[in-house]
């Protein structure tokens, strides 16, 4: 079930989303099938899941980032999608936040990704590492979308994960520190 502060679920990724939550509370074993999906060695014992839910196995841009976001729901055992953007958990994950040294090396790394196959390599321990510092849950369905359309649009996506990570807009900035 998705919290009222998101939109309904009228998008393919929050369907997807929604599914992965519901069906992970309800089938251990496909939770367990599904924690291992992020690994290239047992992402295999997921395609019946995906499958059924209209993936197209044989395009790795689409097949790895729902086998991603899949293993990330199992993995944290999240009842729910979150509101906690990508770039806010990498920072939230030290004490420091976006300051630490350690945490924009995270970033930098992610950002550093040419194609959907290596982001989703690096994002795996970073997906992780959230998991196990962060107690808030990620927003699943927004970080799906991103991934989606960074093999199109990486430029967009990369920026808004570094927005996310320093805070700061223009709408946030009081008006003495602007003038």
């Amino acid at each position: 079930m998705l919290p009222p502060n998101h939109p309904p679920t009228s998008s393919r990724e929050a369907r997807f989303v929604a599914s992965v939550l519901q069906r992970t509370q309800q089938d251990k074993g496909l939770a367990a099938r599904l924690r291992r999906a992020d690994n290239p060695a047992t992402e295999y014992q997921s395609w019946e899941f995906l499958a059924d839910l209209g993936i197209n196995l044989e395009h790795e841009a689409q097949r790895l980032p729902f086998g991603l976001v899949a293993a990330a729901i199992a993995k944290a055992k999240a009842a729910h999608n979150g509101n906690l953007k990508l770039g806010q958990a990498i920072a939230a994950c030290y004490s420091d936040g976006a300051k630490s040294d350690q945490a924009k090396a995270k970033l930098r790394r992610v950002l550093a990704c040419d194609d959907v196959p290596e982001l989703c390599r690096i994002l795996r321990p970073v997906l992780a590492l959230i998991d196990s510092r962060v107690p808030q849950p990620l927003d699943y369905i927004r970080l799906l979308q991103q991934l989606r359309r960074f093999a199109w649009d990486a430029q967009q996506v990369k920026s808004q994960w570094a927005q996310e990570f320093y805070g700061r807009t223009e709408a946030d900035t009081p008006a003495e520190e602007a003038a």
